[in-house]
């Protein structure tokens, strides 16, 4: 394989050879139904997803919550199986099955031996197809998504993340809560989420992405007899659902400084800006740059705010893109005396980037890390059906790790000093969790917080 394999949406069938001897095919039914698989040679095993292209982003006015109520609903029953039921199928084989709600994509997801592909193939077809949305099973799944969200407002860190998130991106949906809040839930109706299944749950919106054991032929055979079966009317023409655009949106930031008080012995702590969207060319610059700013424990994050300083236990940056919008943002956990100090070392450290660059030391580290971990990730078939999906609903395109390695030796020295010049001249967000005064950041971001009091 030469280069990265486009994925028309109007070619009905693709087969190609990836690194590792690998077997990459892909179908469009007539219906719209995209199917992809990935034969690994050697596999016993293989994993498979169910997604569907619509994540909390897409999420209207009386439907807020409803994209991560409808994954739990769809666990919990269909026409000819039970809650147990479903369960059952892939606890007596020693399968693993679950689900993920995402800003731009829903997965359903299971991990079996390769002679479980039928079982799971019927399992997952029954609950995206047929799911009840019982009422009774309703209301107790509100009470289970308030509890799981109860705990994420628990967790100072999960809550840093969400006011980021809402900073940078403002009253863009990207900026929404992928869970929903207790007030949507509270709000959300059956009727509402019903609405929500039968708009999104159709054949031009299915892709099912397969990777480890897998005989394409054999697979695509198999959903189609489920989908049939089911009552999808698969003989009815209709193209797959477009793909989002790749465009940046025009994005008005939001509170330049959030802060969340707290009585915690430490503050959790985000910096954040605009980054790259998903399909950028510069992704992979964005990953070499994130590599040698907050990405192990060579970093310069790690080296000197923990290692040379001692003032943070964790320490790290990451770097989100979605169809229209990203994001670059480094964290920090420490004590509300040294929050202040932690930051301005923080971004005295992206400036310093932006101003003087990597070194080649740094880069070689940075391409050895990269090129290492995205290996060892492929030996996993979770990793390989995941990048099935991503490809087919985000990219439009598959690049293989010989690729993804090519695209990596090319990435320059100057390429990195640039996206961090872009990066520092982006509006900076701050979002803070803990026992500390606005003061603390004084000087870093404009003036006017937001502060939210701890909930009583």
């Amino acid at each position: 394989m030469n280069g990265a394999v486009e994925f028309p949406l109007n070619v009905p069938e693709l087969s190609f050879q990836a690194a590792g001897e690998s077997l990459v095919r892909r179908s469009i039914l007539p219906s719209g139904v995209r199917i992809l698989s990935e034969h690994v040679p050697g596999s016993r095993s293989l994993t498979i997803g169910y997604w569907v292209a619509v994540g909390s982003r897409d999420e209207q006015p009386g439907h807020f919550g409803s994209t991560h109520f409808l994954e739990h609903l769809l666990f919990k029953g269909t026409r000819t199986r039970t809650a147990l039921d479903i369960a059952v199928s892939f606890d007596s084989v020693g399968g693993e099955h679950n689900a993920m709600t995402a800003k731009e994509y829903t997965c359903y997801y299971a991990k079996v031996q390769d002679r479980d592909l039928a079982m799971a193939v019927e399992v997952l077809t029954d609950m995206l197809t047929s799911s009840l949305l019982d009422p009774t099973e309703f209301e107790n799944e509100r009470g289970v998504i308030l509890e799981e969200l109860a705990m994420a407002d628990d967790d100072p860190a999960d809550v840093a993340s969400e006011r980021m998130f809402e900073a940078v991106f403002g009253e863009h949906p990207l900026g929404r809560p992928i869970g929903g809040s207790p007030e949507t839930i509270l709000a959300a109706t059956r009727d509402a989420v019903q609405e929500h299944y039968l708009a999104n749950y159709r054949p031009q919106d299915l892709v099912v992405t397969v990777a480890g054991a897998v005989d394409h032929d054999v697979l695509v055979a198999q959903v189609t007899r489920s989908l049939a079966l089911a009552g999808w009317d698969l003989g009815e023409f209709a193209p797959p659902v477009a793909r989002r655009t790749g465009a940046a949106a025009l994005i008005t930031q939001g509170e330049a400084l959030t802060i969340v008080q707290r009585p915690l012995e430490q503050v959790n702590m985000l910096i954040g800006m605009p980054g790259l969207v998903a399909a950028d060319d510069r992704r992979v610059t964005m990953s070499v740059l994130n590599s040698v700013f907050g990405g192990g424990m060579s970093s310069r994050l790690f080296q000197e705010v923990r290692e040379k300083r001692g003032l943070a236990y964790s320490v790290y940056s990451f770097a989100p893109g979605y169809s229209d919008a990203g994001m670059f943002a480094m964290y920090a956990g420490c004590t509300p005396a040294k929050a202040g100090q932690v930051a301005e070392l923080m971004l005295s450290e992206l400036d310093r980037l932006a101003r003087h660059g990597v070194t080649d030391d740094e880069m070689k580290r940075a391409s050895g890390q990269l090129s290492g971990a995205s290996a060892l990730a492929l030996e996993d078939s979770d990793t390989r059906m995941s990048r099935l999906g991503r490809s087919e609903l985000t990219l439009g395109e598959f690049a293989d790790l010989d690729e993804a390695l090519r695209r990596l030796s090319e990435v320059t020295v100057d390429d990195v000093q640039e996206l961090a010049q872009e990066l520092v001249a982006g509006p900076l967000s701050i979002s803070a969790v803990g026992a500390l005064a606005a003061e603390t950041f004084s000087g870093l971001v404009p003036s006017g917080v937001r502060t939210q009091a701890m909930p009583q």
